[in-house]
């Protein structure tokens, strides 16, 4: 199991990317409207493998052929990142630019293996972004 986690963390360090996670608060609602600061945690870093446009195999694989929405994509987690669930969001920067991070939240997780090494979650665009990089 830990052989397997690993793995996965060289290969977030060799394609992955940095971005920025925040769980939600136990016993706090949310909405998509300025209510990050109050009812999530503080972001914390965390390297992952991020699939914008994932391919009809992958999906396959993964069961989500489907169920699917067409402006979804796949990010895979470290196993153990604290607070997982849906609702959770990941600010993602940019690639190419100096954009500003582009909000997502987990709609959906899923993980393949008996002793899984990473967390595959279903996430989508929020289009109100009120995070502001330090």
């Amino acid at each position: 199991m830990r052989l397997h986690r690993k793995y996965f963390e060289e290969m977030v360090s060799l394609i992955g990317i940095k971005v920025f996670y925040r769980a939600p608060m136990p016993n706090k609602h949310y909405t998509t409207y300025t209510e990050i600061e109050s009812n999530y945690y503080d972001p914390l870093e965390v390297g992952v493998i991020f699939d914008e446009h994932p391919t009809q195999q992958t999906l396959k694989k993964m069961g989500w052929v489907s169920e699917l929405q067409e402006s979804s994509s796949i990010i895979h987690v470290p196993y153990d990142l604290p607070a997982i669930q849906q609702g959770a969001l990941f600010f993602i920067p940019s690639g190419l630019d100096g954009a500003p991070a582009r909000l997502f939240r987990v709609v959906k997780l899923m993980n393949s293996i008996v002793n899984p090494a990473s967390i595959s979650c279903e996430i989508v665009p929020e289009f109100e972004d009120t995070f502001k990089p330090e």
